[in-house]
C-alpha cells in the first residue's frame, strides 16, 4: 500500500496536476482573502474558506485529483497489472484516496500564510479557524472519495470529471430547492464548521459518506477483477 501511495503521490508532481490544483486554489483563496479580509477589514480567517470563489473553484479542481485515478489505468491498459498485483484492492483504493487527500492537506498548510497575515493585523478566532480546517478536510474527503468512485466506473477521465463536478454542484444547490434538502448539502454542513461548530451529526455524515464511496469503489473493482 505504501508503495502505491508513494507512486500516486509522486505522479501528482511529475505531471502538472498537483501544481495546478495548489496554484488555482491559492489564487481563488487570495481573491477571497482580498474581498473578505482586506476589503472589509475582517480578521475572520474562516470567511475565506466559506466564500464563493473558494467553494466554486474547489468544485472544478477536486476532479483534477480524482478523475485519472482508475480511468487512466483502464485507458492505458495498466489496470490489469494493478488488479493482479499482490496488494489487495482495498489497499489500492485507500492508497489512491490518501494520496489525493495529501494534496489537499498540503494546500491547507499553505493557507496558513494567510492566517499569519491576519494575525499581524488582529487576533482571529483560533477555535473557529481550527474547526474550519477540520470541516474543510472532511468536506474534501467526501468529494475525493466520490471522484475516485466516478473514475472507477469509466475509462474516460473527462466523464469522471464531469460526474464529480455535477455531484458537487447538485449537492451544493440542494438547500436552494427546499429547506428539507439542506441536510443533504455538504456545502451547507461545511458552513457549520466555519461558524465554529463541530457538529457530531455532520461529522458522522461526512465520514460515513466517504467510507461508503470507498467501499463502493472496492466492490466495483473487485467485480472487475473477478471478471478479468
Amino acid at each position: 500500500m505504501w508503495a502505491i501511495f508513494k507512486k500516486e503521490f509522486r505522479s501528482y508532481f511529475t505531471t502538472p496536476i498537483g501544481y495546478i490544483f495548489i496554484g488555482i486554489f491559492l489564487i481563488a483563496f487570495s481573491v477571497s482573502f482580498y474581498f473578505t479580509v482586506l476589503g472589509y477589514g475582517s480578521v475572520n480567517f474562516e470567511y475565506i474558506y466559506s466564500s464563493w470563489p473558494t467553494i466554486l473553484v474547489l468544485a472544478f479542481i477536486i476532479p483534477l485529483l480524482t478523475m485519472r485515478t482508475f480511468a487512466e489505468e483502464r485507458k492505458t491498459g495498466t489496470e490489469q497489472l494493478l488488479l493482479t498485483s499482490p496488494v489487495g484492492i482495498t489497499k489500492i483504493v485507500l492508497a489512491k484516496f490518501l494520496s489525493a487527500l495529501s494534496i489537499v492537506v498540503m494546500t491547507e498548510i499553505a493557507t496558513l500564510m494567510y492566517f499569519a497575515i491576519i494575525c499581524h493585523f488582529g487576533m482571529p478566532h483560533i477555535t473557529t479557524a481550527i474547526a474550519t480546517f477540520i470541516g474543510f478536510l472532511l468536506f474534501c474527503m467526501c468529494y475525493i472519495s466520490f471522484g475516485i468512485f466516478a473514475s472507477s466506473i469509466t475509462e474516460n477521465q473527462i466523464i469522471a470529471g464531469i460526474l464529480s463536478i455535477a455531484f458537487f454542484v447538485i449537492t451544493w444547490v440542494f438547500r436552494d430547492f427546499s429547506a428539507g434538502l439542506s441536510g443533504f448539502s455538504f456545502v451547507n454542513m461545511f458552513y457549520n464548521y466555519t461558524e465554529g461548530q463541530i457538529d457530531i451529526a455532520d461529522t458522522v455524515t461526512f465520514i460515513t459518506f466517504t467510507a461508503m464511496c470507498i467501499l463502493l469503489t472496492v466492490i466495483f473493482m473487485q467485480r472487475r477483477k473477478s471478471v478479468k
